[in-house]
C-alpha cells in the first residue's frame, strides 16, 4: 500500500521542442546546408587570412614566399627549354625567324607563351603558318609553312616576290633572279593576281611573247608583249577580249604587223596604233605629206 501511494515518474515526451523542430527544418533547406558546410568555413578562413595579412610586414613576407616558391618550381631542370628547333624553312628564313622570336634560352616552359611565339613567327611575310610545340627533351619546335613565290611585282620601290594569293614574301634584287615567274606591275596588282592568272591562261598562245601585265588605275590590265607591243584590255570581261583577239590574230596575223598598241577597251570598236615607220609608210602610200616628226 505504501508503494501505491508513491508518485510515478513523468515519462519524457519524444516529440522535439519547438526550437529543435525549427533547426531540423532548416537543415532540410539546401541553401542552409551549403552555407553552414561551405560558406561558414570559408568565411572564417578568409577572416583569418585578412587578419594575418593586415600587417604590411606579413604581406611582404607572404609575397616573397610565393615568388620564391614559384621560382623554385619553374626553374626546375625538367621544365627548362634549352634549344630552339626550326623546321620546314629555308636557312635564310630560319635565321629571320630566330631573330624575330629573340628567345632568351634557357627559359622555363611554364613561363613560355607558345601562342605568342607562333604569332611572332607568323608576322614575317614569308611565313604562311607556324606550329609551335614542346618536343622531346624540352626542345621548342617551330614548324614553318613557307610561302612559295608565284609572281614578281614591280613597284615604284623595286621588285617584290608574291605568293599565289598576292601576299608579299620578300624583296627581289633583279628580275633575272626569278625570270621563271610571271611579272605584274602597277598599283594594286598584288590584290588582283587571281584575275591576272586567268588572263595569262587565256593568252597562252602568246606565252613566249608575254613580258608581263600592268595594272592601270587599279581597275584594268595592259598585256605587254615583246617588240614593245601592248594590248589594252577592258575592265569588264578581259578574258573575252583576249580570246577575241586570239581568234583575229589567227585569221589576220594582226600581232605580226608593225603595231605598238591594240586598244580593246571598247569591245565594239577596237583601235590599232601603228609604229612610226609603218605610219610613215602608210601616209606616203596615201600621198599625204610626211612631217619631220614622222620621219624621225
Amino acid at each position: 500500500m505504501q508503494s501505491l501511494g508513491r508518485a510515478l515518474p513523468l515519462r519524457r515526451d519524444p516529440a522535439p521542442s519547438r526550437w529543435a523542430y525549427r533547426m531540423q527544418r532548416l537543415w532540410l533547406t539546401p541553401l542552409f546546408r551549403v552555407t553552414m558546410r561551405v560558406g561558414m568555413p570559408a568565411f572564417f578562413v578568409v577572416l583569418a587570412m585578412g587578419i594575418y595579412l593586415s600587417d604590411a610586414n606579413r604581406r611582404e613576407a607572404f609575397a616573397n614566399f610565393a615568388v620564391a616558391t614559384k621560382e623554385k618550381v619553374t626553374e626546375r631542370p625538367m621544365f627548362m627549354v634549352n634549344l630552339l628547333s626550326i623546321d620546314g624553312a629555308s636557312p635564310e628564313l630560319a635565321d629571320a625567324v630566330r631573330r624575330k622570336l629573340n628567345l632568351q634560352l634557357p627559359q622555363s616552359s611554364l613561363t613560355l607563351d607558345l601562342n605568342a611565339v607562333r604569332a611572332h613567327a607568323e608576322e614575317l611575310d614569308a611565313v604562311d603558318s607556324a606550329v609551335v610545340r614542346l618536343g622531346a627533351g624540352n626542345v621548342l619546335q617551330v614548324t614553318i609553312s613557307e610561302r612559295q613565290p608565284a609572281w614578281v611585282w614591280r613597284t615604284g620601290h623595286g621588285l617584290m616576290l608574291l605568293d599565289a594569293t598576292g601576299h608579299r614574301i620578300a624583296g627581289l634584287a633583279a628580275r633575272d633572279d626569278r625570270a621563271d615567274l610571271p611579272l605584274v606591275a602597277g598599283e594594286g596588282a598584288d590584290q588582283a593576281v587571281a584575275e591576272a592568272k586567268t588572263i595569262l591562261a587565256a593568252a597562252r598562245p602568246w606565252a613566249s611573247r608575254i613580258r608581263g601585265l600592268v595594272r592601270i588605275s587599279d581597275r584594268r590590265w595592259d598585256l605587254v608583249l615583246d617588240r614593245d607591243q601592248r594590248i589594252l584590255l577592258p575592265a569588264d570581261d578581259p578574258i573575252g577580249a583576249v580570246e577575241g583577239l586570239i581568234a583575229l590574230d589567227k585569221a589576220e596575223n594582226i600581232l605580226a604587223r608593225d603595231l605598238t598598241v591594240v586598244d580593246l577597251r571598247n569591245p565594239l570598236r577596237p583601235v590599232l596604233r601603228l609604229a612610226q615607220p609603218a605610219l610613215a609608210a602608210l601616209r606616203q602610200a596615201q600621198g599625204l605629206k610626211i612631217s619631220p616628226e614622222s620621219k624621225s
